[in-house]
């Protein structure tokens, strides 16, 4: 069944075609390009999509999101820091131009539903993705199905401790620790805090191990507090902060050491190395997601 999918994150907007079902998926085609301001992207994607005689369309789009199908504003951006795209009607403008029936989530449930049905989760019950990048979003599928409840996870705004000697106030123009008690996950430790703290883009600090001591500071809170609160069956890092590969057994170690051996199961014996892992489906994760939304969609 041929399936569209767009990936919308605060950097970039992945466009692709997709053959999927139910045990697999074969992406035919994509297009990449900077998200820049939304009526320029999201003429540019409904445009991609006219060479493909699509059944169904998956978005899954940086929030936060209104997805309370009974909300006047359902189906748009709300107030997001990504400026230019506040309150815009995403699902309705592809409903429109596209003509197929259209579907929305969150970037990162996107790619925790990809790796469930085809990645690193596939098998388990309840998996976890955790995007590091221009932001940091938490993402959840449970049986198959992503989170949802008042809104959807917003865990990339838990509030953080912050790491000694670290004296940056953090990005997030809501939680900056300026005027917060404490900063924010996301504002901590996203790329763009990367960047300002250091004064390089992180892809150009990988010798510097104090730059990723800190990281891992960071991202091992949000970590175990996942862990703890939502006991999932695998954690999946990814977004473009996680391609630098030493993080990994920075973040299993603190995860480890913060744990204390309080939750007994044998996944969590020895490193976390089956546990806190990278995507199975690397930069894929959240097309390959929003194309299984398009496809469940049509299913049900």
């Amino acid at each position: 069944m041929l399936i569209g999918g767009i990936e919308a994150g605060g950097t970039k907007i992945v466009c692709g075609a997709a053959e999927v079902t139910e045990e697999g998926i074969h992406i035919l085609d994509r297009m990449r390009f900077a998200t820049g301001r939304p009526e320029e992207a999201v003429r540019k994607a409904a445009d991609y999509f006219k060479d493909f005689p699509i059944k169904a369309l998956g978005v899954a789009c940086f929030g936060p999101l209104d997805l309370r199908k009974d909300s006047a504003t359902y189906g748009h951006i709300m107030a997001t820091p990504k400026k230019g795209w506040e309150h815009f009607d995403l699902l309705g403008f592809f409903e429109k131009e596209i003509g197929v029936p259209a579907v929305l989530d969150t970037d990162v449930n996107g790619a925790a539903l990809g790796e469930g049905a085809y990645g690193a989760g596939k098998g388990k019950s309840v998996v976890a993705y955790i995007t590091v990048g221009t932001g940091i979003g938490v993402g959840l599928s449970i049986g198959g199905k992503p989170l949802h409840g008042l809104v959807h996870p917003e865990g990339g705004h838990m509030p953080v401790v912050r790491a000694p000697g670290d004296t940056y106030e953090g990005c997030c123009t809501f939680h900056r620790d300026s005027f917060l008690p404490a900063g924010c996950l996301e504002g901590y430790a996203a790329g763009p805090a990367i960047e300002k703290r250091w004064g390089e883009k992180g892809e150009n600090l990988g010798s510097r191990s104090e730059v990723w001591e800190m990281e891992a500071f960071y991202l091992s809170q949000g970590v175990s507090q996942i862990a703890l609160l939502c006991s999932p069956d695998i954690i999946i890092l990814g977004g473009g902060v996680m391609h630098q590969k030493s993080l990994f057994p920075m973040v299993r170690e603190r995860v480890k050491d913060q744990m204390n051996g309080y939750v007994h199961a044998p996944i969590l014996d020895g490193d976390l190395s089956d546990y806190i892992v990278p995507p199975a489906l690397g930069d894929d994760a959240g097309l390959a997601g929003a194309c299984r939304m398009g496809y469940d969609w049509l299913k049900s």
